[in-house]
């Protein structure tokens, strides 16, 4: 079993290493960008069979030490 987790920083929050790769990007030619931001994605394979158990131990590892739960939101997605 597989977690895909996506996380992100929170709206509102700035992001200065999204404003540096939009920049970036615009200095490569590549117009009509709109906000850029960047996150973090994680992959970790799991042990067992029951996905909504492995979504609650995902789940706090996220709230505990994968995301900044001040600044950031994540998302989970359990692949059997």
């Amino acid at each position: 079993m597989k977690a895909k987790i996506h996380v992100t920083l929170k709206p509102g929050v700035l992001d200065p290493q999204g404003k540096a790769v939009g920049h970036a990007l615009e200095a490569l030619g590549f117009d009509g960008l709109g906000e850029v931001r960047q996150g973090k994605y994680i992959e970790i394979d799991l042990a067992g069979n029951d996905a909504e158990e492995a979504k609650t131990q995902v789940d706090a590892m996220c709230r505990q030490l994968l995301a900044n739960m001040v600044i950031e939101n994540y998302e989970i997605e359990i692949e059997a």
